[in-house]
């Protein structure tokens, strides 16, 4: 959702999910990445990316059917941990040596200081102030 050039051509896109829908406003929400898979077991192989943008889903209590979980997706209330945990040691993987991780993240319902449990890594730097976090990390 933020990003400004969808087709960009250095830009690989990911996501487990491919959608084509309108949303209860009547504007229309498409989801096509290039590759369709999990960020916990990306089809890549290792030290592959310079850069790498992990946005996932961050709402655990969301209606399957919601316009939420559809422009959002959804993270299983009971292994979301686990598979935090394995997004971000996934991201690192396909990060080249010195490659930047851009992660980003929305506390509505999972706080930062929870998240943040769930790497072996501290942020280089990031916003504090918002509910929407933006942190960077370096391999």
């Amino acid at each position: 959702m933020f990003w400004f050039d969808k087709e960009n051509g250095d830009t690989v896109f990911m996501d487990q999910r491919e959608l084509e829908t309108e949303l209860c406003d009547g504007r229309k929400l498409i989801v096509k990445p290039d590759i369709i898979g999990d960020f916990r077991d990306m089809p890549f192989p290792n030290e592959s990316f310079y850069l790498v943008v992990f946005d996932p889903p961050h709402l655990i209590r969301v209606g399957d059917n919601s316009w939420l979980a559809k422009k959002y997706g959804k993270l299983d209330e009971h292994t979301w941990q686990e598979d935090i945990t394995k997004g971000f040691a996934e991201c690192m993987r396909v990060l080249k040596t010195n490659g930047t991780l851009i992660f980003k993240w929305n506390e509505e319902q999972i706080s930062l200081k929870d998240i943040l449990k769930c790497f072996n890594k501290k942020p280089l730097f990031g916003n504090k102030r918002s509910k929407t976090h933006w942190l960077v990390f370096m391999k």
